[in-house]
């Protein structure tokens, strides 16, 4: 049983309260407040202690706050060898012509509150220069397993703990989403529940209140424990008392334990989170054109090659050798980088090709340049020679 208790000013008797006697409440009429123990010493365990968990077999390593990422078995089967992939064609998208360039740099105009459509409109376009560039991505589906103790109140749930071994946490069977598609699913363990006592209220149910200390009452804030206010006349708050009711607990001096919700026992079970994640690297042929790399990460291309199997093969005889540099080196690094903490599923690359106009063109005199690239003919124009500061007052 517990006990907590506070010495009374009045005399040496020791009173207990809180759990242990949740209504007491002193009954001296116009006594001066009672001392009250500090609420730091009533409070309980926030974190289960080891001692909680049961020992599992597989399951060794799980803690409450989890037990690290769990690294796949060996497979029982022969691993399926990646595939070489056929040369590739050599790809060429045609320049776009004067007037999309024109469009698209009147689109851009009009996008911005600040720009006038004068070049756009008037400009006389000089030269076009297109710079086909690859990008080559690699995509790697994979699976990882962790573990952790959880519990929740006990209300009849199953306990199946020890019927039978609980089966591996890599044997569990879980659904996965679409390959390339990032999922996650939580899994209690069959045959690890069992019943323990809540390790925050001790079993009891119930906490100290944290407000009052567990005593039920406080300090009156209006006599502020005296009893009386101006002079002689008794306090009609507290009826003399010096303390009132605590309206946290409503004087009872503890309040529901939030752990257990009052059930005073926990099924206490491990959780398995499978998450599913698609884990892709991009590598950009640079081809001069003077636009930033950054800026084609926002646009699309044609796709010249798709290639998806369980493990891929790094592209072979592509007319760029920056792009089959690029391929063997991201294959190695996702299978160095992958393999050792999670289960691949599946990978896949493709090759794109973004066409990239450099368009020069004059204005009142002067010249100037802008690219138009990807499917969504995105412009970029730095010197956009018609701008003005618009000022909000």
């Amino acid at each position: 049983m517990l006990h907590t208790g506070v010495w009374s000013n009045t005399s040496d008797q020791y009173r207990t309260y809180g759990v242990a006697n949740p209504g007491y409440m002193p009954a001296a009429e116009a006594a001066p407040a009672m001392f009250a123990p500090p609420a730091s010493s009533v409070a309980g365990p926030s974190a289960p202690p080891a001692s909680m968990f049961d020992s599992v077999p597989g399951y060794e390593g799980t803690l409450a706050g989890g037990g690290g990422f769990l690294p796949p078995p060996m497979p029982a089967y022969p691993v399926p060898q990646p595939e070489p992939t056929a040369e590739q064609p050599h790809w060429n998208i045609p320049s776009i012509t004067e007037d999309t360039a024109r469009e698209a740099l009147l689109l851009y105009a009009s996008s911005k509150c600040c720009y006038s459509s004068g070049p756009a409109k008037d400009g006389v376009i000089t030269n076009m220069d297109a710079f086909n560039t690859y990008r080559y991505r690699l995509e790697t589906f994979t699976e990882t397993r962790c573990t952790a103790w959880s519990h929740e109140p006990y209300n009849g749930q199953p306990v199946d703990a020890f019927a039978q071994p609980a089966p591996g946490p890599w044997d569990i069977p879980a659904k996965s989403p679409n390959f390339f598609i990032d999922g996650k699913q939580l899994i209690k363990v069959p045959y690890t529940s069992s019943v323990k006592p809540c390790h925050v209220c001790i079993g009891m149910g119930r906490k100290p209140c944290k407000d009052c200390a567990g005593v039920g009452n406080k300090v009156c804030w209006v006599c502020n424990g005296s009893g009386f206010r101006h002079g002689d006349d008794r306090c009609h708050h507290c009826s003399g008392r010096g303390r009132e009711n605590c309206n946290h607990c409503h004087g009872q001096g503890s309040t529901v334990c939030a752990t257990c919700r009052g059930k005073q026992q926990l099924l206490v079970y491990i959780n398995l989170t499978v998450t599913w994640k698609n884990n892709s690297d991009d590598y950009v042929v640079e081809q001069s054109s003077g636009l930033q790399i950054d800026n084609l990460s926002k646009v699309s291309g044609k796709e010249l090659f798709r290639d998806s199997q369980y493990l891929v093969y790094p592209v072979m005889g592509f007319p760029d050798p920056a792009v089959v540099q690029a391929a063997q080196r991201l294959v190695s690094e996702h299978q160095g980088k992958y393999t050792q903490t999670s289960r691949v599923l599946q990978q896949r690359q493709t090759i794109e090709l973004i066409p990239v106009t450099r368009v020069c063109y004059t204005w009142k005199g002067k010249s100037h340049i802008y690219f138009v690239y990807g499917n969504e003919f995105k412009v970029n124009a730095d010197d956009y020679p018609a701008t003005c500061c618009c000022t909000v007052m």
